[in-house]
């Protein structure tokens, strides 16, 4: 077992886990029950380090709370993205590019996820039907750009991860591959260097990190996206403006020239979409900034 698969099991993830870590006095384990049973819940030790006050902005992103239960005005599907997928695994929305679900799980769960009716659930994100997946793409010339997503596709094995990038080589004319994911690239990078070796045989292949907050930006993480940027993937950020987290444009600047020196550039400040998750935690960044 890898080290970073060992921190997954060593991961806070159940709610007995919870109230061991901040105490019953914090966690109230009977209101926050119907949010586990919801969604799932998982904290790896790396994300645990981050967090160094109750409610701080790293709490908040990932502590289940009472709030996620009141739907004010969500929708299960916010972005429809069940309604533009012609095959299991498949959104094809632009003519140019399609997102391909290739994992169900995360080493984190964001409480904000707009995907929360799928992630974590196998089920809803089967590994056994990539096939239709490849001959769809196969099947539309005119896709030029494939979006590996899930959760997150570096929770997969190097053998899958590298299956995938193969299959999709093999489907005439060459595609490019962004791939996102989060938290995970600490864990995986650091420990998987044969991962930073293998991609470079299918470039040109992308990366969308998840950042919200500077403190986000260890040195093990930075490290790590060092590695990524000298495999030669361009790496880019994609960040959710969240009340109480980074909706500060002080806070905003300090994320956003850290990940500049980390050799990150921003694609997108995401403003949250009415869904579940949206409107659940929506009291958390109804506050916003121009700036």
């Amino acid at each position: 077992m890898s080290d970073w698969q060992k921190s997954l099991h060593e991961s806070v993830d159940t709610m007995d886990k919870l109230v061991a870590r901040y105490g019953s006095d914090v966690i109230d384990a009977e209101g926050l029950q119907p949010a586990f049973d919801n969604f799932q819940m998982r904290i790896t030790p790396h994300v645990l380090a981050t967090i160094k006050d109750v409610g701080d902005p790293m709490w908040q992103q990932y502590v289940p709370t009472t709030q996620e239960l009141d739907i004010v005005d969500g929708v299960i599907d916010s972005l429809d993205e069940d309604g533009d997928s012609p095959v299991p695994n498949i959104t094809h929305r632009y003519p140019d590019r399609v997102l391909f679900l290739v994992s169900p799980i995360c080493a984190t769960y964001c409480r904000f996820c707009t995907r929360r009716r799928k992630v974590g659930d196998p089920e809803k994100i089967p590994l056994n039907q990539y096939d239709s997946a490849f001959a769809y793409i196969a099947a539309h010339p005119e896709v030029r750009d494939v979006i590996l997503s899930g959760g997150d596709p570096m929770m997969l094995s190097d053998r899958r991860l590298e299956y995938i990038f193969q299959k999709l080589r093999e489907i005439p004319p060459r595609r490019d591959h962004p791939a996102g994911q989060s938290d995970h690239v600490a864990h995986a990078v650091a420990d998987h260097a044969r991962v930073c070796e293998m991609v470079q045989k299918y470039h040109p292949i992308y990366m969308n990190t998840h950042f919200n907050h500077p403190s986000e930006l260890t040195p093990e993480t930075v490290a790590a996206l060092g590695r990524l940027a000298a495999a030669g993937i361009p790496l880019g950020c994609q960040t959710v403006l969240l009340r109480g987290v980074n909706d500060d444009p002080l806070i905003m600047k300090e994320l956003m020239q850290k990940l500049l020196r980390a050799r990150v550039r921003r694609i997108t400040c995401t403003w949250p979409t009415k869904s579940p998750a949206a409107s659940i935690s929506g009291r958390r960044w109804r506050r916003g900034s121009r700036s």
